[in-house]
C-alpha cells in the first residue's frame, strides 16, 4: 500500500480518483460506517454541485480564502465539475440561478456510480477506521478487527470540518493536528442559522417562509428566502449572509425590497388618519403576515411617522442570540491554515502528508461552492501526492 486517503467525503474519494488516474490504487479509510455521509445528507433537499456564474462572481464567494483557492478552482471549477458528473453518467440541470443538480436530484445515484468507478479502478474503501494519530512517521488507526499501523509512502488528510457530527464531521482531528505542532485557525459555524428568543406575539408565524425580503450584514446580502422557526431564523437567505453576522455585523431585513422608501412612506399618507397599524402594515407597506409580525416584533414601538416607519421597514434590525451551536451548521471556518501548506496542498511539516476539503482554512455560502471547493481541493491534493510519489520512485531508480 504506497498511498493512504484519510476520509470518505467528496474531498477524500476526489484524491482518490486522481490518483487512480495516475495509476495508484489508494486505500481509502473513513471512521463512520459508510462513505460519504454528509455529502449524501446534502442531497436530500437537491444535491446542488456546483454554480454556473462569472469568474469573479464565483470566486468572490470564497472571501478572504479566495487567492489561495484560485488556481485549484482554475484547474478544476464549475464546468469541470459538470463534465466530471456527466461522465459518471449523471446528467444534469442548471436551474434560472446558475446552480447545478443531477436530474436525479439526489446524491446516492451519483456516489454509487463514484464508488463503483473508483473500485473498479483499484481503490480499496475501509469504514469503521479511526485514524488516533501518528508515531515515528507510521499512522495508527483503531479498526473493528483491532488496532492498524499503516507506513504509506504518501498520504492525503480529508477529515473534514466541524459541522454534522453525526455525519463524521466533528473535527476530532484537531487534537492530533495540535500534537503536530501544525498551525490551526479555530473552527468557526458557517452556513449557519440564528438563535432567536421570540415573544409570545410570534407564536402564530413560527415555521411560515419569509418571502419576498432581502438581507443585508456589512459587506454581505442576499434575496434568498428564510423560515421563521422555533429558535429563530434559518435557511438559504440568513445562510448566505451568516458569515458577517457571526462575525459580528448588524443584521437587517428589507421587508419591501422592490419598493423604495419614498414608495412606501407616500403609500402611508394616502391612507386616512386613525387606520390601524394592522392596516397600515398592510395596506401601505403591503405586507405579508409574517413580515408584519416581524416589523411589530423586531421595531417595538412602531413609529408613527410615516417616513420613519417606511425607514423602518426597510432596514429593520434583527435581535438575535447569535448563531446556533457549530454542530448544527452547514459547514465551518477554520481549520489548516494555508501558510502551513505548499500548493500541491503537502503539509511542509510532514513531506507526503496533502490536506484537502473542509479542514482546510476556506468558508463559502451554500450553493454549490462548497462541494466546488472541496472537489478541487481533493484533486489537487491526489495530483500531489501521485507527483510525490512519481518523484520518490524516480529517485529511487536513479539510486
Amino acid at each position: 500500500m504506497s498511498v493512504l486517503v484519510i476520509g470518505a467525503g467528496p474531498a477524500g474519494l476526489m484524491a482518490a480518483e486522481a490518483l487512480t488516474e495516475a495509476g495508484h490504487a489508494p486505500l481509502v479509510v473513513d471512521r463512520m460506517p459508510s462513505p460519504a455521509r454528509k455529502f449524501l445528507m446534502a442531497g436530500r433537499s437537491g444535491l446542488n454541485l456546483t454554480k454556473i456564474e462569472g469568474e469573479s462572481a464565483f470566486r468572490a464567494a470564497y472571501g478572504a480564502a479566495a487567492p489561495r483557492l484560485a488556481p485549484l478552482l482554475d484547474a478544476f471549477g464549475p464546468a469541470d465539475v459538470t463534465a466530471w458528473a456527466d461522465g459518471l453518467g449523471q446528467p444534469l440541470f442548471t436551474g434560472s440561478t446558475g446552480r447545478v443538480f443531477p436530474e436525479a436530484m439526489k446524491g446516492s445515484p451519483l456516489l454509487r456510480a463514484w464508488l463503483g468507478r473508483l473500485r473498479e479502478r483499484g481503490a480499496e474503501i475501509r469504514t469503521r477506521w479511526r485514524w488516533t494519530g501518528w508515531e515515528d512517521g507510521a499512522f495508527l488507526f483503531d479498526t473493528p478487527d483491532g488496532p492498524e499501523r499503516l507506513t504509506p509512502e504518501a498520504a492525503i488528510l480529508a477529515c473534514g470540518g466541524a459541522s454534522w457530527r453525526r455525519l463524521g464531521s466533528d473535527g476530532a482531528w484537531t487534537n492530533l493536528a495540535t500534537g503536530a505542532g501544525l498551525p490551526l485557525a479555530p473552527f468557526r459555524p458557517a452556513n449557519v442559522a440564528l438563535s432567536v428568543d421570540w415573544s409570545p406575539h410570534m407564536a402564530p408565524h413560527l415555521g411560515a417562509p419569509l418571502k419576498g425580503v432581502a438581507l443585508a450584514a456589512g459587506d454581505l446580502a442576499s434575496r434568498g428566502e428564510c423560515v421563521i422557526s422555533e429558535r429563530g431564523l434559518e435557511g438559504g437567505g440568513v445562510y448566505e449572509v451568516s458569515a458577517a453576522v457571526r462575525d459580528g455585523a448588524i443584521l437587517r431585513l428589507d421587508l419591501m425590497p422592490d419598493r423604495s422608501l419614498e414608495e412606501a412612506a407616500a403609500a402611508i399618507r394616502r391612507l386616512k388618519a386613525g387606520t390601524s397599524v394592522a392596516n397600515v402594515l398592510r395596506k401601505a407597506l403591503r405586507l405579508s403576515p409574517p413580515q408584519a409580525a416581524l416589523l411589530q416584533e423586531f421595531g417595538r414601538p412602531l413609529p408613527k411617522a410615516p417616513d420613519a416607519l417606511a425607514r423602518l421597514a426597510k432596514a429593520l434590525p434583527v435581535r438575535h442570540a447569535g448563531p446556533r451551536p457549530m454542530d448544527e451548521a452547514i459547514s465551518t471556518a477554520g481549520g489548516l491554515c494555508w501558510e502551513a501548506l505548499t500548493p500541491e496542498l503537502m503539509i511542509e511539516a510532514r513531506p507526503g502528508t496533502f490536506a484537502a476539503g473542509e479542514m482546510l482554512d476556506w468558508e463559502a455560502p451554500t450553493g454549490g461552492y462548497l462541494i466546488t471547493a472541496c472537489l478541487a481541493t481533493g484533486r489537487r491534493a491526489g495530483q500531489g501526492a501521485a507527483a510525490w510519489l512519481s518523484a520518490r520512485g524516480a529517485a529511487s531508480q536513479g539510486g
